[in-house]
């Protein structure tokens, strides 16, 4: 009688068109979370892997770059097309390795594509200006143009959007890229790879190197690398950016959040219930978007809520992601799952009320996963740990208020800005919100303002560390230079030297 036993499968590294193991010395366990159990094991990269990869994109960016604008978005019209042939199956790869239900993985390659969508029109975002006669036969033209080999680093929650924010805009521009995804759930990166080599993208254009710190350092460091973009909790992303910046780079470093949803005592409550389950529980609360605070404004709005957010705890569906039914998976490592769950006994040392205990809800069948069912505090007060910190996990935190400006207060004062939502009938009080509130992005009667691939996505204060949002306008100011030529063709040939400053009259 013979046995079988499943064998992790080996995640390599993609460079210069083809999957390459580089030799890997050391490699990380890649878990399924659902159960608990090890599917991969991808390669660890190291400073000199790096460095493969980024002399594999300098090498290609001399063809890339002098590649008309067009061209560029027909390969990218193709692998939209690629992509969307094969949601499905890389659906099941992001809720294989991350745990998130798989409309939800399903839901953030349409919105990965948004961007793919928006970078197709690039040879509109690119048009120059052109001035003529800005003095006598003087004409002046300015131009957008790549950066050259330009990096980014991409986090566990979102495999396949957060890295199609920057991609395709980045290959758009003319530039070459190499990805740095999550170690966590690696595959789904080396995939959209393939994907946009069966495009027509060219070898070296587009590279993957999966790694630890060890790799992230090499990418800020390499002489060769322009310019990084990187998403990821509030102190990486400041390390991300003060190193990156010591070595000359152009950086947007996007970090944490800790977004307050307030709910005004006019509010529609089942609408603000239904928006606060979806935005607090949706992925496991794994989402930098997530409401993770919410602020009614006065006791009776504040215990009507309590009371209905209980009820609707006690109906969510949680499991493993490929279930039918199944509103909330697991949380992706059994650590993470962990640092989570010690946030609760922090919460209740800290003399905030544990409404519903997600350490409580049973999962038969499945005690091996990263399973923690949704959470509520409630009576948190600013000082308090869950208040302060990112928890990213399945925990909600109820503030009570007793007036809008005491609610507006709340929020401004915290040291994230990244995202907010208001939830009111008042057209004044929305106005007011929208215009006062010190957030990146607002949300009125929305609980996850996340902004269309043609606007820009990025918050304030320490959610954000460099100058440029992602995506959008502001994606593609990121990823160019901007250039001004000034031009005169003289046919007199008698010229004098002139020794003041030109004025151009």
């Amino acid at each position: 009688m013979t046995t079988t036993t499943n064998v992790p499968a080996h995640i390599d590294h993609y460079i210069d068109g083809r999957l390459d193991d580089c030799g890997a010395e050391r490699r990380s366990e890649v878990y399924d979370p659902a159960t608990g159990q090890v599917t991969g094991l991808v390669a660890l990269g190291t400073a000199a892997d790096v460095d493969t990869a980024v002399r594999a994109a300098a090498e290609a960016f001399e063809t890339w770059s002098v590649t008309p604008p067009h061209i560029r978005a027909r390969i990218l019209f193709r692998f939209r097309d690629l992509v969307e042939r094969e949601t499905d199956r890389l659906a099941a790869i992001i809720t294989a390795e991350h745990g998130k239900v798989l409309d939800d993985a399903k839901g953030e390659i349409v919105r990965g594509l948004e961007v793919v969508e928006f970078a197709c029109g690039i040879p509109q975002q690119l048009k120059g200006e052109f001035s003529e006669n800005v003095a006598r036969a003087v004409d002046a033209v300015s131009l957008r143009q790549p950066l050259g080999v330009v990096a980014g680093i991409s986090p566990f929650n979102f495999p396949a959007m957060v890295p199609m924010w920057m991609f395709p805009v980045a290959l758009a521009c003319g530039n070459t890229f190499v990805m740095k995804p999550s170690e966590k759930d690696p595959t789904l990166t080396v995939e959209l790879a393939k994907l946009l080599a069966e495009a027509g993208l060219p070898k070296g254009v587009f590279n993957v190197v999966h790694g630890d710190k060890t790799a992230v350092d090499a990418l800020l460091a390499h002489d060769d690398v322009e310019a990084v973009s990187f998403v990821g909790s509030t102190p990486i992303a400041e390390y991300v950016h003060k190193t990156a910046s010591a070595h000359g780079k152009r950086v947007q470093a996007l970090g944490g959040a800790k977004n307050h949803m307030v709910v005004m005592p006019d509010a529609d409550l089942d609408q603000a219930v239904a928006a606060l389950m979806g935005a607090a529980y949706g992925s496991a609360g794994e989402r930098c978007m997530a409401i993770s605070v919410v602020v009614p404004v006065g006791e009776e709005i504040a215990n009507a809520l309590r009371e209905r957010l209980v009820a609707a705890l006690a109906d969510l569906k949680i499991g493993p992601g490929t279930q039918d039914g199944v509103e909330m998976g697991p949380l992706v490592t059994k650590v993470h799952r962990d640092k989570v769950a010690g946030y609760l006994d922090v919460g209740t040392e800290e003399g905030a009320e544990l409404v519903v205990d997600g350490r409580r809800v049973p999962f038969p069948g499945h005690e091996g996963g990263f399973f923690i069912g949704g959470t509520l505090f409630d009576h948190v007060t600013p000082d308090m740990r869950i208040y302060r910190e990112e928890i990213f996990g399945p925990v909600l935190a109820m503030v009570r208020v007793q007036s809008f400006a005491e609610a507006l207060k709340l929020v401004n004062d915290h040291e994230f800005g990244n995202g907010t939502a208001i939830f009111t009938a008042d057209g004044h009080t929305a106005r007011a919100f929208l215009n006062q509130v010190e957030a990146g992005m607002v949300g009125v009667n929305v609980p996850i303002p996340v902004p269309m691939a043609f606007h820009s996505f990025g918050g304030w204060k320490r959610s954000l560390f460099g100058d440029h949002h992602i995506h959008g306008p502001e994606g593609v100011r990121f990823y160019t230079r901007y250039k001004t030529a000034t031009t005169r063709w003289p046919n007199d040939t008698k010229v004098r030297a002139d020794f003041a400053m030109p004025t151009h009259s």
